[in-house]
């Protein structure tokens, strides 16, 4: 019986892997989740490397001690005693090994985000992926819409050009054509959302509500404040009795609504934006109602005179047309070229949105911690300059580009019409504002950043977006932010953070706790290794000296636990301050720990081992005490031992407040009260050592010490604190052999399986599975080629039939190795069939 050929994941898998695509949200890890693995995976090899050393030289020193110096032979009755010694070394060393590996390093960040994330709800930041969290505090670029997110979407309208004159102010209605009057309150009444009205305010004095649209709220408002209502007109023409409505979308940037006049003809009524309108204007009402014809030149000189000075003002122009068509013949409707054309134009309104009084000062913020803001909106070139400069996005006289959506596409792409990288390098640097932008441009203008390499390292890109159109641009920035009242689901489901308050000061916050959440996570492993490196070279070298750690397995996982769990909950909870967002974004290429850290570690550390190292071999002179060195294998607790482990974990708590500054303060108790979970922990910790030292006895192998001896421990816990303060005075420029550990480098952030777009994330743990994987087909395709050959030699077939199969195999070997998924491989039933397996074995004697 043959066996089947062996499916590679690029055959029948295929779907699957294009569903798994389709389904990825993010090709790349986060900065803080690709430097933390590479930093534990460091730390884990070095405690392997200390823990396997210790086991060896504390099973030779008792070997050579016993059966080469002493020359005792191995007596059968003592073998008990020789497995004890050897259950104790290999205790010690998996102790080393516990108190070396990070394990608290992913409660540590689970803890910071999820605290964060529970904060940020109150900070008006609803977070659907927990890793933006993180992600925002390296945020280096922040495209924001500007309608509801800059501005505080509430529309008015405060100019308007109705029957060649340009009113500065809302005019009298008395001093309106009745003609243009009545058809300017039709064509707002008729042709808006029926779901948009005005409703009185919740409270007296207060402003009335906008519901719907706040574009078409801003109209609504205009007719009630020419003293009119638009009610009765949508009573006497409802919803369903409207004959043909084109609704507004981002390509036309206009809606029109036709309706039938009671003799049988129609008439549409239009609104959009003013220069796309204006263009399909050939008429225009005077000043008596009257259409006179509109000529590009009076185009081109209204434009000049009326929209670009209402523009540059920062609002947003609208122009309202109409025209009749004949009862017969009907119009093909369908065409909506030739519909939307030879309009007559009614009025020019400009929509005042204003800017949130909040705004400016948190972009002032974001410039100051790094972070370019650039507007993309759908408005008038002019109107977003003017909001831009009113936020603080640009400022005059500064190098900077202020472009359209037609001028980018021009700029981006080539004769062919494609995109091409080297060109929006040449744009996205200087850009600021992108006006008239489609959520295409939006898209492109995101893609081209995160992908340019113009810069030294990889921009990371925050996006606002409220529209269904937004979707894919959300998807691709590193952190999408949908808004929470504008929004559409789609956006909301497509981003990673929701704006519950649609307000550009939230982004700010977000990106304060995401630095936070990094700051956190580096003062837990400031403190974390100071411990891992004391702990184990206390181990280390006192196994080796004394034949035994001075502090016992039980205490050095009590330790574990207070630098594991206590710590990480104490120090990956602290609050934000403003302080965060004074310095640049730490990037890709930054080091996790950083040389200030790195000095903190080992000068904590120096002063810890002189501590442990002067009680352990002085401290029985010290303390006029029994030394508890060179201890037979199951004797009881020391009091010599026990001012040890109480000392050591006296200095960690001490050491944990040093911890809570990592860029050189020196005011390490600065709003230590603002942390409460912080210094619960911190009593609680103390609390618990004292029961511990106390009562503890035989498990933790303390003996119970004296109000003397713990004022001493105290005090040498309490020196950490004035030793932090040495540290601080050393400059750390003078350090300069000291490097940063957890850096990421090009290779680590892009590996070579990504190098490809359309690559899935392929971790560490996965590339070593896939090495096995490969392995694993070799050794069955060589299985699969042996049985062959046995049965075509067995069956007399001709051996070219096997060769070619062996060459298939071989194929499909060089299939597996371009691997992207585990697969499941099966056998056939060949290996358990009577006859392979006699032919087999046959092949063996042979």
């Amino acid at each position: 019986m043959e066996m089947q050929p062996l499916k590679s994941a690029e055959g029948g898998d295929g779907d699957e892997k294009e569903k798994k695509k389709a389904n990825m949200h993010k090709k790349e890890k986060s900065v803080l989740q690709g430097k933390l693995t590479k930093l534990a995976v460091q730390i884990g090899k070095a405690g392997l490397v200390m823990s396997a050393i210790t086991v060896i030289i504390l099973v030779l020193y008792f070997a050579i001690e016993n059966f080469v110096i002493e020359k005792k032979p191995w007596l059968p009755e003592c073998t008990p005693v020789y497995i004890q010694y050897f259950v104790k070394f290999f205790i010690i060393g998996v102790t080393v090994l516990v108190v070396a590996v990070p394990e608290g390093l992913p409660l540590a960040v689970t803890i910071s985000l999820a605290y964060s994330v529970k904060k940020m709800m109150k900070d008006n930041n609803l977070v659907r992926h927990l890793d933006a969290c993180e992600t925002m505090g390296n945020a280096t670029a922040i495209c924001s819409d500007k309608t509801g997110t800059l501005t505080t979407n509430r529309m008015t309208v405060v100019q308007a050009y109705v029957g060649d004159t340009h009113y500065k102010e809302i005019p009298d209605s008395d001093a309106l054509p009745a003609k243009t009057l009545d058809l300017m309150i039709h064509s707002i009444s008729i042709n808006s959302a029926y779901t948009t009205k005005i409703l009185p305010p919740d409270k007296d004095g207060g402003l009335p509500r906008q519901v719907g649209n706040k574009t078409e709220c801003g109209l609504l408002g205009f007719i009630l404040d020419l003293k009119r209502d638009y009610q009765p007109i949508r009573d006497q023409i409802p919803e369903e009795k409207l004959y043909k409505v084109y609704t507004f979308n981002s390509v036309r940037k206009s809606m029109s609504t036709v309706t039938k006049l009671p003799n049988g003809s129609f008439r549409m009524y239009s609104k959009g934006a003013s220069e796309i309108v204006l263009k399909k204007c050939s008429h225009i009402l005077n000043a008596v109602g009257d259409p006179r014809i509109f000529r590009p030149r009076d185009r081109d000189e209204m434009v000049k005179k009326v929209i670009e000075p209402m523009a540059c003002e920062g609002l947003r122009t609208i122009c309202i047309g109409y025209r009749d068509f004949p009862a017969s013949p009907e119009p093909d409707w369908d065409n909506e070229n030739d519909i939307v054309t030879d309009l007559t134009c009614i009025c020019v309104v400009g929509i005042e949105d204003p800017v949130r009084p909040e705004v400016p000062e948190a972009i002032r913020k974001c410039q100051r911690a790094g972070i370019t803001v650039r507007m993309v909106t759908g408005d008038n070139i002019n109107t977003a300059r003017a909001i831009a400069i009113k936020c603080g996005i640009i400022h005059p006289g500064e190098d900077f580009l202020c472009i359209d959506g037609k001028e980018f596409n021009r700029r981006i792409r080539n004769e062919k019409g494609e995109v091409e990288q080297e060109r929006i390098d040449k744009v996205w640097p200087k850009l600021r504002v992108l006006a008239r932008s489609s959520p295409t441009d939006k898209h492109t203008l995101v893609k081209g950043i995160i992908d340019s390499t113009q810069v030294g390292q990889r921009q990371v890109v925050a996006v606002t977006g409220d529209g269904t159109n937004d979707g894919p641009a959300l998807k691709k920035a590193d952190v999408g932010f949908a808004m929470g009242i504008a929004g559409t689901d789609v956006a909301k489901e497509a981003s990673d953070i929701i704006l519950t308050d649609d307000n550009f000061s939230s982004i700010v916050k977000a990106v304060m706790w995401g630095r936070n959440v990094y700051d956190s996570i580096s003062k837990f492993l400031q403190f974390q290794l100071t411990v891992n490196v004391v702990a184990v070279i206390v181990a280390f070298t006192g196994a080796c000296i004394t034949q035994d750690s001075p502090l016992k397995a039980v205490q050095m996982l009590w330790v574990n636990l207070i630098m594991d769990t206590f710590a990480s909950l104490a120090l990956a909870t602290e609050p934000p301050t403003e302080s965060l967002l004074m310095r640049r974004p730490y990037g890709r290429n930054k080091p996790l720990i950083s040389r200030t850290m790195m000095k903190n570690i080992l000068g904590h550390g120096i002063y810890q081992l002189i501590i442990i190292f002067t009680l352990l071999f002085a401290g029985e002179q010290i303390f006029n005490i029994d030394s508890g060195r060179n201890a037979p294998l199951h004797a009881p607790a020391s009091e010599h031992y026990t001012i040890i482990f109480n000392t050591f974990v006296m200095m960690q708590l001490f050491n944990e407040i040093n911890a809570r500054k990592i860029h050189g303060e020196r005011n390490v108790f600065d709003g230590i009260f603002r942390n409460p979970i912080f210094c619960s922990i911190v009593l609680g910790t103390l609390g618990i050592q004292i029961v511990i030292v106390q009562f503890g006895g035989k498990p933790f192998s303390c003996s119970p010490l004296d109000v003397d001896k713990w004022l001493w421990c105290l005090f040498l816990g309490f020196g950490e604190l004035l030793w932090g303060q040495v540290i601080s005075t050393i400059p750390k420029n003078s350090l300069k052999f000291l490097k940063g550990a957890g850096q990421l480098t090009h290779k680590d952030e892009m590996p070579e399986e990504e190098m490809n777009e359309d690559a899935e994330e392929i971790d560490h743990s996965e590339r070593e599975l896939r090495r096995g994987q490969i392995l694993w087909f070799r050794g069955l395709n060589r299985i699969q080629t042996q049985m062959e050959v046995v049965n075509t030699f067995k069956s007399g077939t001709s051996f070219q039939g096997a060769l070619r199969r062996q060459s298939s195999t071989t194929s499909q070997h060089q299939d597996v190795t371009n691997i992207s998924s585990p697969s499941q491989v099966s056998l056939s039933n060949a290996l358990s069939s009577p006859t392979s397996t006699s032919a087999a074995a046959t092949a063996g004697q042979g």
